[in-house]
């Protein structure tokens, strides 16, 4: 019963945050907007406007996290709630805009999102602080096999507070002594072989011990198994990256529209980019660079230009450091930063050679070296090559290449225009966050390839 009242306690601070920013816009749009605006349903119409925003602002911040505040940091928290309502406060200022058929003042819009803003950080410490007052952190196990280190990425994100490390074992001290798991509430699997975690699988379940797993590649291409009923037998068909017509394409069609309408919008920054560049050094604007996409089928990826002229006159291909790579020239490390030198992609995608949502392209060389380590990295060009994908968006540049294989095998395993709208818009959260080389990946200190079994 107290589990209940808790869980209807962190609904209830969820609700409270919905009804205190779509507060703010009623006001705003009450007391300003509505008497300037025309509208055929009189009061109703009024209504149908402040839930619009709700649904809008509901629907963002579920697709950036914004609510989720036992794992999130509160940074990320404010940061997510605050593109969620800026984004739903510009949808109804164009929707403002086309019931007055004129620039509507955007002043109180502005103050309204300030406000907005404010409250966020506000709900933020209320509700953080009363969750982890309410919820301690739960007794917590790590059982691994070939990836140490899962405890170290509890610490560094700040999940101390949720989880409470109390047994970190390996797979076979656990087989040697089952009772290390004994009053715990939760338990990490990371990177365990499909036996052995079946069996603390089977267990925990029995003893309501919640689990969480990180996969191995096997896991990952099960996970896209759909279920059915043949020889009066329980079945799973792996029919793995097989998508629909239909799917393909309107997913072909969503990359024209919206790559032809972000050409038209990202026109002129594209423009000062290159005025940019070219003044800098002298060199070429564009960088051509020869990548693989779907089938492994070879073509030239179209960038802005962000190292050196001889960045690679040696003619070895190397993968970057990120930003100490001193190869990187200073407009380069601002178009990086804001993902600016990505845009010519634009036309990749019009020519047909990438899609919007997809695996990163990867130069031949460099997926010769990973496969020779990883052969399951070919499993990515089952699929077109993406401007943005879930490894883009989920993963880091200190993110391990297994990890990151595995973020592309999941999306892959799952086809879904849904699932690629979700990705673009989580896309818009990320270009204005710095790239994260904190901490270390897990098993950063083992080999990268984990043998499948």
């Amino acid at each position: 019963m107290l589990d209940i009242k808790h869980d209807l306690g962190l609904r209830a601070m969820k609700v409270l945050n919905v009804v205190l920013i779509t507060a703010f816009f009623a006001v705003c749009w009450y007391f300003y907007y509505a008497p300037r605006t025309y509208s055929p349903f009189f009061n109703r119409g009024n209504w149908a406007i402040v839930a619009l925003f709700t649904v809008v602002y509901i629907t963002y911040c579920k697709v950036y996290d914004g609510l989720i505040i036992s794992i999130n940091r509160a940074s990320e928290i404010v940061y997510s709630q605050a593109l969620a309502v800026g984004i739903a406060d510009a949808i109804l200022y164009i929707i403002t805009y086309l019931l007055t058929r004129h620039i509507p003042n955007p002043i109180p819009f502005l103050l309204t999102f300030l406000n907005q803003f404010i409250m966020t950080g506000i709900w933020t410490l209320i509700a953080r602080t009363w969750y982890f007052k309410v919820f301690p952190p739960k007794r917590t196990a790590v059982i691994y096999d070939k990836r140490p280190g899962l405890e170290n990425l509890v610490s560094e994100y700040g999940l101390r507070k949720k989880f409470d490390i109390l047994v970190i074992a390996s797979v076979t001290e656990y087989l040697e002594n089952p009772k290390i798991l004994e009053e715990m509430e939760i338990v990490f699997l990371s990177g365990i072989h499909s036996h052995e975690r079946n069996i603390i699988l089977k267990r925990c379940v029995e003893e309501n011990i919640g689990i969480y797993v990180i996969p191995r590649i096997g896991d990952t291409i099960m996970s896209g198994a759909k279920q059915m009923h043949m020889l009066h037998l329980p079945i799973l068909n792996v029919d793995w990256q097989n998508p629909s017509a239909e799917y393909l394409i309107v997913k072909r069609i969503l990359d024209i529209v919206i790559a032809g309408i972000a050409l038209v919008i990202t026109f002129p920054f594209m423009l000062f980019t290159a005025i940019a560049i070219k003044a800098e050094d002298g060199g070429p604007v564009f960088y051509k660079q020869k990548r693989l996409t779907k089938g492994g089928e070879e073509f030239y990826v179209f960038k802005f230009r962000s190292m050196r002229v001889d960045a690679e006159n040696d003619g070895v291909a190397r993968l970057s450091a990120g930003d100490k790579d001193d190869r990187i020239t200073p407009v380069g490390r601002i178009i990086r930063k804001y993902r600016i030198d990505e845009l010519p992609q634009i036309f990749n995608i019009l020519g047909g050679s990438m899609t919007i949502v997809g695996p990163r392209p990867e130069r031949p060389e460099i997926a010769e070296q990973y496969m020779k380590e990883l052969p399951e990295f070919a499993l990515r060009l089952k699929g077109k090559a993406g401007l943005t994908g879930y490894a883009q968006v989920y993963g880091k540049y200190n993110t391990e290449p297994y990890d990151k294989l595995q973020m592309d095998l999941m999306y892959l395993a799952h086809p879904s225009i849904v699932e690629d709208l979700r990705i673009m818009f989580t896309t818009m959260k990320i270009l204005f966050m710095p790239e994260s080389t904190e901490g270390i990946a897990v098993g950063q200190t083992t080999a990268t390839k984990e043998p499948e079994t």
